[in-house]
C-alpha cells in the first residue's frame, strides 16, 4: 500500500504596506508555479452576512527566484470586512497563506488627503489559527479618533475628519446600544455633546455623570443634528485589533442612577465606544 503523501507545506507571504493604503504580497513558492493567483475571500460576519464566496483575485508574477508578487493598490476596491488570503498555483486548489515578514511602518504615520471622499485601510494580520487575513475598512466619510484623555469626570476626544467638512453646529452623539443587557442602556437613548471645530479637526468632552449604565457608541455629526452621522473610530495605524492593545483607565463618578465606573474602549471593528458599569454601594 502506498503511504499517503505528506501534507503540503504552508505557503508563506510577506506583506508590505504603503502610505497610500496599498499592500504588496510576496509569496514563497518554488518550482513550476504556472499561472498563479493570490485570492482574497471575504469572510461572512456580523456586517457582511451575504459576503460568503465574494473574492478578489490578483495575479502573482515572478519577482525573484522562488518568489511571486501580487499588488493590491489602494485604487482597487476592497469592501469592509475580513478577507482570508489564499494562493492558487498551477491551476491547483487554493491554499491558505500564512504570514511571513510584515512591514507596516508606513501606516503608522499615515494621513490620507480625504480628497477621494473616503478612507480605505487594509491591515494584514495573523488569525488565531496562524493564517493570513486582511482586515479592510472603507469609510465615507471618516471621523478618526486621534487622542483620548481623561477629563474631570469624563473623557475628552480629539480627532480629525476625512471626506467631509465640519460646519457650525457640529456635535457629537452618544447612542445607548440596545440589547447589551447592562442596566439601562438597553432601553435606548441619545446624548448630544457640543463640538469645538477647527477646519478638519474637532474636540469634545463627554461627561460621564449623565450616562446610565450600559454601552454607548460614539458618533460625530459634522453638519450638526440635522446632518448625517459618522461613526468614530481609530483606523489610521498598523494595529488590526485595537481592543487588547489600547486600554484606558476607568473613572468613578456619581450619577442620578448611582455610582458608576466609566471609560472608553475600541470594539472588534476599532470603533470607539464607552462602557458604563454600576458600582455596588
Amino acid at each position: 500500500m502506498t503511504p499517503p503523501a505528506p501534507p503540503a507545506a504552508p505557503l508563506r507571504a510577506d506583506c508590505i504596506g504603503d502610505s497610500a493604503g496599498g499592500l504588496t504580497f510576496d509569496v514563497a513558492a518554488r518550482g513550476n508555479t504556472g499561472a498563479a493567483l493570490l485570492i482574497l475571500r471575504r469572510r461572512a460576519g456580523d456586517d457582511c452576512a451575504d459576503a460568503d464566496g465574494e473574492t478578489v483575485s490578483l495575479p502573482l508574477a515572478p519577482a525573484a527566484e522562488g518568489r511571486l508578487r501580487a499588488a493590491l493598490p489602494s485604487s482597487v476596491s476592497l469592501p469592509e470586512g475580513r478577507w482570508d488570503a489564499y494562493a492558487r498555483l498551477s491551476d491547483g486548489e487554493p491554499r491558505r497563506l500564512v504570514p511571513g515578514v510584515t512591514d507596516l511602518r508606513s501606516l503608522a504615520e499615515r494621513t490620507p488627503s480625504g480628497l477621494r471622499g473616503h478612507v480605505a485601510v487594509r491591515i494584514p494580520y495573523a488569525t488565531r489559527q496562524g493564517n493570513l487575513t486582511v482586515r479592510s475598512w472603507l469609510r465615507a466619510p471618516h471621523a478618526e479618533a486621534v487622542d483620548l484623555s481623561p477629563a474631570r469626570g469624563g473623557l475628552t476626544v480629539r480627532g480629525r475628519v476625512y471626506g467631509t467638512q465640519l460646519l457650525p453646529g457640529a456635535d457629537a452623539e452618544l447612542r445607548a446600544r440596545p440589547g447589551d443587557g447592562a442596566g439601562g442602556a438597553g432601553e435606548g437613548g441619545v446624548r448630544r455633546v457640543e463640538v469645538a471645530a477647527d477646519r478638519t479637526e474637532f474636540a469634545f468632552t463627554v461627561p460621564y455623570d449623565d450616562l446610565v449604565p450600559g454601552l454607548w457608541d460614539l458618533w460625530l455629526r459634522p453638519a450638526g443634528p440635522s446632518g448625517p452621522a459618522v461613526r468614530l473610530a481609530r483606523l489610521l495605524d498598523d494595529v488590526a485589533d485595537k481592543s487588547p492593545v489600547f486600554t484606558f483607565p476607568r473613572t468613578r463618578v456619581r450619577t442620578p442612577h448611582g455610582p458608576v465606573e466609566a471609560g472608553p474602549y475600541y470594539t472588534r471593528d476599532n470603533d470607539l465606544s464607552l462602557a458604563v458599569a454600576p458600582l455596588d454601594t
